[in-house]
């Protein structure tokens, strides 16, 4: 019976604990479309510079460390020619600078 209850409080309180929620829950600044791109260029750059260790390291044929230099590359362009672009487009208020629900998360 001792056991029944004591089994019955700790389940209740892992179900509070787990489930609970907040009153006020707080949200990260807001990201702007640039601001997302510039991290997504850092990424690039430090997976280009992976993957130069890595070749140099040998465990990648010069086949494949081309092509994935070359992708890699043309990612990197695409989104240094998208961030001038925003850069130099005047603001347009809450549409062009948000980024896309899909990559907010």
């Amino acid at each position: 019976m001792i056991i029944t209850i004591i089994c019955a409080v700790l389940t209740l309180g892992t179900l509070f604990y787990v489930f609970y929620i907040p009153g006020a829950l707080q949200s990260g600044p807001e990201k702007t479309r640039v601001a997302y791109l510039r991290e997504r260029k850092e990424a690039v750059y430090e997976n280009l510079r992976d993957l130069n260790f890595e070749y140099k390291a040998g465990k990648f044929p010069e086949v494949d460390y081309l092509s994935m230099k070359g992708s890699l590359e043309d990612e990197a362009a695409a989104i240094l020619a998208e961030i001038a672009r925003l850069e130099n487009a005047p603001p347009v208020p809450g549409r062009a600078s948000r980024l896309p629900k899909r990559a907010r998360s």
